[in-house]
């Protein structure tokens, strides 16, 4: 995360030395830190209490955009620390907003386990522009489209479509349009647009002879016209269900009183498989309680993992940022058990995430080194290469001579010595690199074994790295 210099003039007019930690993002608050007496601003308890207040922040990103009618829509992207496993497009239930309880809720509970969401008013809802008079089903999902096209065009491509409601039967037609997202999530979504139209009941003549009325919707007036019921009549969502070809996430209420529970067998039904239906049992349309909301994120992310390119949450460290690329999880190291790939995780000055196929892990320095130690340093990560590899090779060696060997274990520290110190290196001047490695051999063996499981150790392969000739060559890579 960044940290800025930052200076102004104390009372008496003279300068006066600070740091500013910021997370990336929108900061939601400032908070002033005053040092021990004697100490100073990078004393280890404030530089510590400092990192980790940065780090906690969620970037909630302001995302706006134009919509096929040059309309400006308001959006949020709610967005985890680091890059995400997976970006996420969410469509607010009918006359509600990206503010929603829902929404939010929902989005929040996603951004937590590294997904990031984008989620924006329709046109002549909340911030964004237009009237709503003015907008039908299908211009909904138009809205929808324009807001992938932008995600994909700055971010990168929503791979999961979240519908809330009405926003339900909106991601299902316009799904064939975001050929990127392999996921579509239903809450509460009728399996029929015009199911919205049993909200007017007993106002169909006024809107035959007027051409629009007024109704009260959740205690707000809205104009509804007859262009707007003439589009969700002439929708056709069974064959748009049926030619999906996405995995498909039904969650639905059994005691929904505003969109009955039979609308999600009717979409079940139409869909092809991968399908799957989950209960929201005691849950209100609206999701009105935040733990309905809470799970319905938790089960979204676990879900989702089956269909996308992302490593399970399980295995990503607390912490770390949550995604390598933008084409993704396991692009970059997939399939090359000899490639690993390091990122600046920006979320700390020296910060680093650590991609080797499936496995992720961060690098840091300590405190007093310019760093969180939010991770093993590198020299720590190449000692544990030479440990691990060190075990491993005595391992394998004991079980192929069946060896009474129980248990390794190998314990190392990096210095750096005068040359003139080492008997057996041939530079004589200057300072070297020494490793110390040792070893612990459980179990009953005797003394000629353990002498050869020693002599073993030094022909473990990262040994051999270390003390051949390496080749390391450098290139610059374009930044994709």
């Amino acid at each position: 995360m960044p940290i800025e210099r930052f200076q102004f003039t104390g009372s008496e007019g003279q300068q006066l030395a600070a740091a500013l930690d910021t997370p990336e993002g929108v900061i939601h608050a400032y908070a002033l830190f005053a040092h021990c007496f004697t100490c100073g601003k990078d004393v280890l308890a404030a530089k510590r209490i400092a990192v980790a207040l940065a780090a906690k922040g969620i970037a909630v990103l302001r995302f706006d955009f134009s919509n096929a009618q040059g309309l400006r829509l308001s959006g949020l992207l709610d967005s985890p620390a680091g890059e995400p496993r997976a970006y996420a497009l969410f469509a607010h239930c009918f006359t509600c907003g990206k503010d929603v309880h829902a929404a939010k809720r929902i989005a929040e509970g996603l951004t937590a386990l590294g997904i990031a969401v984008l989620r924006f008013d329709f046109t002549g809802l909340g911030s964004s522009e237009g009237e709503f008079a003015n907008t039908t089903f299908s211009s909904n999902v138009a809205d929808l489209i324009a807001a992938a096209d932008q995600l994909r065009k700055v971010r990168r491509a929503p791979a999961i479509l979240i519908g809330h409601s009405l926003g339900g039967a909106a991601v299902l037609a316009a799904a064939a349009a975001v050929p990127e997202a392999r996921a579509v999530v239903t809450i509460g979504a009728p399996s029929d647009p015009a199911h919205v139209a049993g909200l007017l009941k007993g106002q169909f003549k006024q809107i035959d002879d007027r051409g629009e009325v007024e109704v009260t919707l959740a205690g707000r007036p809205f104009r509804i016209r007859r262009a707007f019921l003439d589009d969700i009549a002439e929708q056709e969502l069974d064959a748009r269900i049926a030619a999906l070809r996405k995995a498909l996430l039904i969650f639905h209420s059994p005691t929904d009183e505003i969109v009955g529970i039979e609308n999600a067998s009717r979409i079940f039904a139409a869909a092809r498989h991968p399908k799957s239906f989950v209960s929201l049992a005691g849950a209100d349309h609206l999701l009105s309680r935040k733990s309905d909301a809470a799970y319905v994120a938790d089960v979204i992310a676990a879900w989702a993992e089956r269909y996308l390119d992302m490593v399970p949450i399980d295995m990503v460290p607390r912490g770390s940022s949550f995604g390598p690329s933008r084409t993704g999880v396991n692009a970059e190291t997939a399939g090359d058990p000899g490639r690993v790939t390091v990122r600046e995780t920006r979320q700390g000055h020296l910060q680093q995430e650590i991609v080797a196929g499936a496995h992720r892990f961060l690098a840091d320095e300590p405190v007093a080194g310019g760093g969180g130690d939010s991770g093993p340093t590198p020299y720590d990560l190449l000692l544990a290469a030479l440990g691990a590899c060190t075990a491993m090779t005595l391992r394998l060696y004991a079980e192929r001579k069946a060896l009474p060997l129980a248990r390794v274990t190998v314990r190392l520290r990096h210095s750096r010595i005068h040359a003139a110190d080492c008997a057996t290196c041939e530079t004589k001047e200057g300072m070297i690199d020494r490793i110390e490695r040792g070893i612990v051999l459980e179990g009953t063996l005797d003394a000629l074994e353990r002498a050869r499981l020693l002599e073993i150790a030094d022909k473990c392969p990262v040994h051999r790295t270390l003390t051949s000739e390496v080749d390391i060559r450098t290139t610059e890579l374009s930044g994709e």
